[in-house]
């Protein structure tokens, strides 16, 4: 059994291994492919029957032209880079990764949450520039710091990562409301249902953990900010493309909104004329919230996992 893997590196940059993989069969691993090389792609994935992929493209045109794909596996929860219809019309199973960054995500969420109200990187910085040092006071504050206890955090998708930095939030002494499809069962409720327009109207924060589906794309635009509180702060680590950046970057820069800490783009790697790079009082950080160790170790047993399934003739996490 011919297994290759087409962008390694981002899940396994050094410090994993692929024995789990190379159990079940020969494995050649590509630490990155061109995305826009369909015949680099092929030469790469050549006579292997596995394929695993994680920003690679798997289309149509590739299936047709390597017949002898039997499985697609992806190393990341999202699926939309592998034409699952065609997989599907040719027998291909296409098994994804869901729920093994639920905690790493919501700890970032909040991580950008805190460091835009306790600055304390920026203050990190400051004082290692002397600024400390050369004060004449015992303490000093390089702009305003925001307390969160009783501020209301708007959770728009109330899935297991929104449940778990709404748990977070909690802890730190938030009103938690959220919107989106109910994933809790009857009698089961977590954190009160309201609609977008109230959710936005009564939120200090809005924190966005829903999928990036046509009715998604930028659901945070100049239309919905106009809603918001003035001086709202704004955390995505979802999709970059729920962000209409230009209405958000104006809104930073207008005051409108008082922050906002992202850690996903709506390109990315981020280009280097975003209007987010500008703004005023914006916290990017580089597509990393699922990114801890422990995370990418759950997420290869769960990748190992669904292509051992697939070899038993049970595949687990079929998204097709």
């Amino acid at each position: 059994m011919k297994i290759v893997i087409l962008d390694g590196y981002c899940l396994n940059p050094g410090d994993l291994d692929w024995k789990g993989f190379e159990a079940l069969g020969e494995v050649t691993v590509y630490d990155r492919t061109p995305v826009d090389n369909e015949e680099e792609i092929l030469r790469r994935i050549g006579d292997s029957e596995i394929v695993l992929t994680n920003k690679t493209p798997i289309t149509r045109s590739i299936l047709d032209r390597r017949p002898g794909i039997k499985y697609v596996g992806l190393l990341s929860t999202g699926y939309n880079v592998v034409d699952t219809a065609a997989a599907r019309e040719k027998g291909i199973p296409v098994c994804n990764v869901p729920g093994y960054g639920t905690a790493a995500v919501a700890q970032m969420s909040i991580a950008l949450l805190l460091e835009i109200c306790c600055r304390a990187g920026h203050h990190d910085r400051a004082v290692h520039e002397g600024r400390w040092s050369g004060c004449i006071d015992y303490c000093f504050w390089d702009g305003t710091l925001v307390e969160l206890a009783g501020k209301t955090m708007g959770i728009i998708g109330y899935g297991s990562i929104g449940r778990a930095a709404g748990e977070i939030a909690k802890a730190l002494g938030m009103t938690v409301i959220a919107t989106g499809p109910h994933p809790w069962g009857t009698g089961e409720r977590p954190a009160p249902y309201v609609s977008l327009e109230e959710l936005l109207g009564r939120s200090d924060v809005v924190s966005l953990h829903c999928p990036l589906f046509p009715e998604t794309k930028g659901i945070i635009n100049k239309e919905t900010i106009a809603k918001m509180k003035d001086g709202a702060i704004l955390i995505n680590t979802s999709r970059g493309p729920l962000l209409a950046e230009r209405d958000v970057a104006d809104a930073l820069n207008s005051g409108k909104l008082y922050a906002a800490g992202v850690d996903v783009a709506e390109t990315e790697p981020i280009p280097a004329d975003s209007p987010l790079l500008t703004a005023k009082n914006c916290v990017i950080t580089p597509h990393i919230a699922w990114a801890p160790l422990e995370a990418r170790q759950r997420l290869m047993g769960i990748a190992v996992g669904n292509l051992r399934g697939f070899l038993a003739g049970s595949p687990e996490n079929v998204v097709n």
